[in-house]
C-alpha cells in the first residue's frame, strides 16, 4: 500500500498539473451562453477556443460545485483560460460509475470511449454488456468503494460520477489527479432539466450534435403529450411507492415525480404540504391519513418475483387500508428486471407516455412502441 500512496502522489501531482486552469482574469459570466432551456444546474459559455461548464451546487445554489474548462485536444492549450478543471474533448477514454450515464453515451455513439465502468451487475445496455463481458470495458468494481489500482492501470481521462450531499468527498479517486465530471443532473426537479443535460455529456465526447437531436427530439414528445392533458380538469390523486423501514418517502411539491404526476395529469395528494424539491420523509399513518382516498397507487420496487395484492398486504397490513389497494388499482414497476432507473432520466417522455396510460386510460393517446414500465398488480 505505501508504494500505491507513493504512485499516486507523483501521479496526481504531474495530473494535476496538466488538469488545472491557469486562473487568468477571464469574466466567465460575460462569455456567450450556449442556450439550454430547463437545465437549471448547469450553464454552458461559448468561450470560441473552449467551452466552460459551471456546475452549480444544486444543495446551496449560491455556490458552485465545479468548473470545468473544455478544450479540444486537436488545440494548443489556450494560455488565458479560467480557473477549472481542464477536460480536453472529445474524450477517448473514461471510467462511467453510473448505468444512466452509460447508457446515454452508448446512444451518442461513443462506446468506444467507456473502457471502464463500475456496478457492471447493472448495466443492461447489450453492447457495453458484451464489452465488459469480453474484457475491452474493464469492471472496476462497486461505485461506493471502486478498485483503486485498476483504475491506476486503465488511466482514463476523466471519471464520470455523481455527487450527493455531505458525502465528505470521493476518497482515493480524488487524489489521482484524474478530473472528476460530477454528474448532477438527478438533482434537476423537472424532466426535461435532467435530461438537457446530455448536451453537456455530447460534448464531453465529441457528440454535441448526436445530443442536440436527441434532446429536441425527446422534448418535442414530452411536450406534445403534456399538452394534450393540460385541459383536463379531472386530476387523479396517485400515490407513489411504499415504506422504506420506517419512513415513506412521498415527493414533494417540487420535486421531479411531482412534475411528472402533473404533466401525466394526475396530481400529488401531497402538493400542499412542503415546498421540497426532494423527498419528505413521513410514517405509514401520515401517508395514510394524506393518501388513503387516492385514485391510483404506482410503486417502484426490485424482487426477484412480481408483487400480488396479497404480498403487499401481507409486508404491512397497513397497506390493505388504501382505497387502491381494495379497488385493484395498483401499478408497479419491478426494477429487478426493468430497465427503468437505466433509460428514464434521459427518455422522460417514455415515463410520461406510461403515466398518461395508467392515469387517463381513457385519452388513448400514448405510444405503444415506447416502453411501458407498470403494470397492474392482481
Amino acid at each position: 500500500m505505501t508504494g500505491l500512496l507513493k504512485f499516486l502522489y507523483c501521479f496526481s501531482f504531474l495530473l494535476l498539473a496538466a488538469c488545472s486552469g491557469g486562473g487568468k482574469n477571464v469574466i466567465v459570466e460575460a462569455l456567450p451562453d450556449v442556450p439550454l432551456r430547463y437545465a437549471e444546474n448547469i450553464t454552458l459559455k461559448d468561450a470560441g477556443d473552449y467551452t466552460v461548464a459551471v456546475v452549480r451546487n444544486p444543495w446551496d445554489t449560491t455556490k458552485v460545485l465545479h468548473t470545468y474548462i473544455l478544450v479540444p485536444s486537436d488545440m494548443e492549450m489556450p494560455s488565458d483560460l479560467p480557473e477549472g478543471t481542464v477536460v480536453r474533448t472529445p474524450l477517448e477514454s473514461s471510467l462511467v460509475y453510473s448505468s444512466v450515464h452509460s447508457s446515454l453515451i452508448s446512444e451518442l455513439g461513443a462506446d468506444d470511449a467507456i473502457t471502464g465502468v463500475c456496478d457492471a451487475q447493472y448495466i443492461y445496455t447489450p453492447r457495453l454488456a458484451e464489452r465488459i463481458d469480453s474484457g475491452i470495458i474493464a469492471d472496476c468494481g462497486s461505485g461506493m468503494s471502486p478498485n483503486i489500482e485498476r483504475i491506476i492501470e486503465l488511466h482514463p481521462q476523466a471519471i464520470l460520477l455523481s455527487p450527493y450531499e455531505n458525502s465528505g468527498g470521493y476518497g482515493k479517486i480524488e487524489q489521482l489527479g484524474i478530473p472528476l465530471i460530477e454528474c448532477a443532473d438527478y438533482m434537476e426537479t423537472t424532466p426535461l432539466g435532467r435530461a438537457e443535460w446530455m448536451k453537456f455529456y455530447g460534448m464531453l465526447y465529441g457528440r454535441y450534435d448526436e445530443a442536440e437531436k436527441l434532446f429536441n427530439e425527446t422534448e418535442h414528445s414530452y411536450n406534445s403529450l403534456k399538452s394534450a392533458v393540460d385541459s383536463i380538469a379531472h386530476r387523479p390523486k396517485v400515490m407513489m411507492d411504499k415504506k422504506y423501514g420506517q419512513a415513506w418517502y412521498v415527493p414533494g411539491v417540487n420535486s421531479i415525480v411531482t412534475h411528472y404526476l402533473n404533466d401525466a395529469g394526475g396530481a400529488n395528494p401531497f402538493s400542499v404540504n412542503e415546498n421540497r424539491s426532494g423527498s419528505i420523509a413521513l410514517s405509514p399513518e401520515q401517508v395514510l391519513a394524506g393518501a388513503q382516498d387516492a385514485d391510483i397507487w404506482i410503486l417502484r420496487y426490485n424482487q426477484a418475483d412480481d408483487m400480488t395484492l396479497a404480498s403487499l398486504s401481507a409486508d404491512d397490513a397497513i397497506y390493505s387500508q388504501f382505497e387502491p389497494w381494495k379497488r385493484g388499482v395498483v401499478y408497479g414497476c419491478n426494477t429487478n428486471y426493468s430497465h427503468y432507473y437505466e433509460e428514464v432520466p434521459f427518455h422522460p417522455h417514455w415515463l410520461l407516455n406510461d403515466l398518461m396510460r395508467v392515469i387517463h386510460p381513457e385519452l388513448s393517446l400514448t405510444n405503444p412502441d415506447w416502453p411501458h414500465y407498470f403494470s397492474i398488480i392482481k
